[in-house]
């Protein structure tokens, strides 16, 4: 005895190759959908690595010294594999540099097994030097002529100064504009063939005498002075204004 089965299509022959196709996209699409939805991370755990990261970034990048420093964290691709994990996120970097601007973190869960990769843009701001009013060449500087300004730190990478005393009674190498940032080589503290008092201290006894720089100087800088009485060159630290003190 033989069975047969036929299967007719709801719509005429002509378009049922064409229903058929489509019905079967239809089904493709919502069988990825689901699959996709059952995948995703949701909100909760985006947010969650989210944190990890941040708190990474606060507990192990020190913050620049009168400054604030800001983790920029990158958008998550929503299709990555997460679960709520039962135990904190464990988060790590291989970045060594202690000053870069782009480092990326490791999120993990050890119990899932599971872990993402994170890219991460620092943003540190510091206290800089700023002048206030154009300043001429071998002007002396007060504290009327300058003012502390946040910069980015990275896109500023020369050497200034994140204090006003560090520059005050100094003279200016070059003319300044107002709103330039004063760097290390705009100002000498002691200046090269100018007269400066040498402090010498030797088993706790102090001798000053009188000198003559042989360089530019700034605050703590080392440099060569001749003694005027013995025209011994020595090298002394830049203690104060036309200042080298000399430790024996």
């Amino acid at each position: 005895m033989t069975f047969s089965l036929s299967l007719r299509c709801p719509i005429p022959i002509t378009n049922c190759r064409a229903f058929c196709k489509k019905f079967y996209k239809s089904i493709g699409f919502l069988l990825f959908f689901f699959s996709f939805s059952a995948t995703s991370a949701t909100e909760m755990q985006i947010s969650n690595i989210q944190q990890a990261v941040q708190d990474y970034i606060i507990n192990t990048i020190p913050q620049p010294q009168g400054g604030t420093l800001e983790a920029k964290v990158s958008e998550l691709d929503r299709r990555i594999f997460a679960t709520d994990c039962p135990e904190p996120l464990f988060a790590t970097s291989s970045s060594t540099n202690p000053s870069a601007s782009n480092i990326t973190v490791q999120v993990e869960c050890k119990i899932d097994k599971w872990k993402i990769y994170v890219p991460v843009r620092l943003i540190r701001t510091g206290p800089q030097v700023t002048v206030t009013e154009p300043l001429s060449r071998g002007q002396i500087i007060s504290k009327q002529n300058v003012s502390i300004t946040m910069v980015d730190l990275h896109r500023y990478r020369r050497q200034g100064f994140s204090t006003i005393d560090a520059v005050l009674g100094a003279k200016t190498k070059k003319n300044l504009h107002s709103g330039e940032i004063i760097e290390d080589r705009h100002i000498c503290v002691v200046c090269r063939n100018e007269a400066v008092t040498i402090k010498a201290i030797k088993f706790g006894m102090l001798i000053t005498t009188k000198g003559v720089a042989l360089t530019d100087g700034s605050h703590g800088e080392q440099i060569k002075v001749k003694n005027i009485k013995s025209n011994r060159i020595i090298s002394g630290q830049v203690t104060g204004i036309s200042e080298v003190t000399v430790i024996f």
